[in-house]
């Protein structure tokens, strides 16, 4: 009975010792796939295997092949997993290390009884014992120290299901110029001198992510904001509003409330219950660098096509279909004001966008989007442009009842060390009824485009040089004779420096030739440092 039982606590010691030795320098290179983990759950799949051979992913060249057929050859105390693979290079669970440590000691015990063990194996066993001893009892402290720490971390965190995310943006921001820009019809220079008194503006964002599946994600967003809008009040032009600005200053506010979760390993959905915007629930919005408004660009108009902005701050589903690794499907409605039930709002009488997209990557370098957007605006909501362009583009008639219908293409090739990105946007927009000049179904057309080049890790890892390069919406034929033929000029020049994985300061400067699509105005400029902490 004692060589039994010493037998198998020098089994269990040299296998721990092994175990944890190989799983200590596995785990800082594998990183675990919890879908997988999902789909084969440890405490019930492990099955017993007669040879090595059975194993799809062990092969007479891995380091470990001999150790593995003797243990399997001469104790059978191997398991695998059902689809007949041992996963060597994946970390170790305890549910992983218990089942396989319990087969052999189930082995062992079965020889011993049938007196099927060999005296060289039970020396060989004492020796390592002996020879390993200080090692084992180090291991021994470690296992307990860890076990109490991992006991600390259960008692004391903050959810089981819940990370909490952090962001905050100091920003330093000026605008320059002469005289504000002023819209299509009115005399330049008449709106007065650009605002041009430094501010000291702050962001935050707290963000709860929680996962119930570990393939689902709900997002609860607070948003806190004391930022200058460097818009229409101080250039006199919306072309120069910053990325991380929004219409109102706020404390703590709901900022964004979604549920993302997967119907299959190839379709997923986004439900948007308050703040949805398109640019996030697709599958690519093809500026990936600059899409964030924290850290992006620093321009509204920089971040991507404004058709992703229809609908945004809406209610609504999105669905993405990932046919294959080349091709993917996007479907979505988002309604502006579905909380409010009186007439012209709600979930399908207000203002709403309904998106259809479809990306194409013909290679891992080159991927492009065909996309569609049908969207209405009730009378005195007219959001044609998204905020990004000129007054008259963005409400071309007036605050008469409009539709749209929105056409782009997104592009972005990535050939090390830049990445090109670009777009264009063309809308049809009509008036629904009539009004002083403008007849119903009376059409404006607009377009615009744009160019973005990304420099990643110029300078450093994680840094970012970005220049864009576009022309702002603008109307360029209209039934009503409102048209923009001066076309405007939007350059932007930024840097983000990483100072180390939770700051990063990014000065970016934004120049507006033709502001307002008028050669009559001013050239406005807007200069920004940003100071980014993310924890």
């Amino acid at each position: 009975m004692k060589q039994k039982l010493w037998l198998n606590w020098s089994l269990s010691s040299v296998l721990l010792s092994g175990i944890l030795a190989q799983g200590s320098n596995v785990a800082a290179q594998v990183v675990i796939d919890q879908r997988e983990i999902d789909e084969q759950p440890f405490t019930s799949s492990l099955k017993q295997i007669t040879n090595v051979n059975q194993l799809r992913d062990i092969s007479p060249t891995d380091w470990a092949y001999d150790a593995l057929r003797s243990l399997v050859d001469r104790y059978g105390c191997i398991s695998g997993f059902p689809n007949q693979t041992y996963r060597g290079n994946q970390p170790l669970s305890r549910y992983e290390f218990a089942a396989g440590l319990n087969s052999c000691l189930n082995q062992i015990e079965r020889l011993i009884a049938n007196q099927e063990v060999e005296d060289s194996d039970l020396n060989t066993l004492k020796r390592l014992n002996e020879e390993f001893a200080a090692e084992l009892a180090t291991i021994r402290e470690r296992v307990d120290s860890l076990e109490t720490r991992a006991a600390s971390l259960e008692d004391n965190q903050f959810s089981t299901t819940t990370k909490l995310r952090g962001q905050v943006i100091f920003s330093l921001t000026s605008a320059f110029g002469d005289d504000k820009a002023v819209p299509f019809g009115v005399t330049a220079g008449s709106a007065g001198e650009v605002d041009d008194e430094p501010v000291f503006d702050n962001r935050v964002r707290l963000n709860f992510d929680s996962s119930f599946t570990g393939k689902d994600l709900l997002k609860v967003r607070l948003d806190a904001l004391n930022v200058e809008r460097f818009g229409a009040g101080v250039t006199g032009t919306n072309m120069t509003r910053l990325a991380f600005d929004r219409p109102l200053k706020s404390d703590f506010r709901i900022g964004k409330l979604f549920y993302r979760f997967r119907a299959t390993e190839k379709l997923r959905f986004v439900i948007d219950a308050t703040r949805g915007r398109y640019n996030a629930n697709v599958s690519d919005n093809f500026n990936r660098l600059f899409a964030s408004p924290f850290k992006g660009s620093v321009s509204n108009f920089g971040r991507f096509n404004p058709i992703y902005i229809q609908g945004v701050g809406g209610t609504g589903v999105t669905a993405v279909y990932q046919l294959n690794d080349a091709i993917a499907f996007n479907a979505g409605y988002l309604a502006r004001n579905a909380d409010n039930p009186t007439e012209e709002n709600g979930l399908f009488d207000g203002s709403f966008a309904a998106l259809a997209q479809l990306d194409i990557a013909p290679i891992e370098a080159l991927k492009f989007g065909l996309t569609y957007v049908r969207a209405y605006y009730p009378a005195g909501k007219a959001f044609v442009t998204g905020g990004t362009g000129s007054a008259l583009a963005n409400a071309p008639f007036g605050s008469i009842d409009t539709s749209a219908d929105h056409f782009g293409v997104q592009t972005s090739l990535d050939f090390e060390p830049i990445i090109i990105s670009g777009w264009a946007g063309y809308t049809i927009a009509t008036a629904r009824n009539d009004g002083l000049g403008v007849e119903a179904n009376d059409d404006s057309e607009i377009l615009n485009w744009a160019v973005t080049l990304a420099f990643p890790d110029l300078g450093g890892g994680g840094n970012v040089a970005g220049i864009t390069v576009g022309q702002q919406p603008r109307v360029i034929d209209s039934d009503t004779g409102a048209e923009e033929d001066d076309a405007n000029w939007h350059l932007q020049a930024q840097y983000r420096y990483r100072l180390n994985k939770n700051i990063s300061v990014n000065p970016g400067l934004i120049a507006i030739l033709n502001p307002e699509n008028n050669d009559d105005n001013d050239t406005v400029y807007v200069g920004t440092i940003r100071t980014l902490f993310e924890f």
